[in-house]
């Protein structure tokens, strides 16, 4: 939507979700900022450790950085629930999904160019030098 105006570190996409659905799993972008404007409907905001019912008019803030961060909306209601999301761009980013335990790395983001994309678990981790061969040999 931000491409069509010429904006470049400004970026909106419009989303439309259906009752009883949530836009996208409960989550944290360490590198990107979100704001919500609620346009039509109901539904409930879950933001941290908290939660709000939200309707037409609000607007919601999603800070990014820390897993107190973490968000995510839902449709209550019985018809669509419309909003924006208005965020700052990066073409790199990593998020937490704080109840699957997932990271996703991801560069290139939200451009055309193929870049490295990542979904994993955190229990999977392994140590910086683990399967490298050393460079002394």
């Amino acid at each position: 939507m931000a491409d069509a105006i010429g904006l470049t570190k400004l970026g909106a996409t419009y989303s439309e979700v259906p009752p009883g659905k949530s836009g996208c799993p409960y989550h944290v972008h360490h590198g990107v900022d979100e704001m919500f404007v609620i346009l039509e409907g109901q539904g409930r905001y879950r933001f941290g450790d908290a939660t709000y019912e939200v309707r037409a008019g609000d607007v919601l803030g999603a800070p990014r950085g820390r897993a107190e961060f973490a968000h995510k909306l839902t449709n209550t209601g019985a018809t669509p629930f419309k909003y924006l999301a208005i965020s700052s761009v990066t073409t790199n980013d990593v998020l937490e999904y704080p109840d699957s335990g997932k990271l996703m790395a991801v560069s290139d983001f939200g451009t055309d160019a193929e870049g490295f994309h990542f979904i994993g678990r955190a229990n999977t981790a392994c140590g910086y030098w683990d399967d490298e061969p050393d460079s002394a040999d």
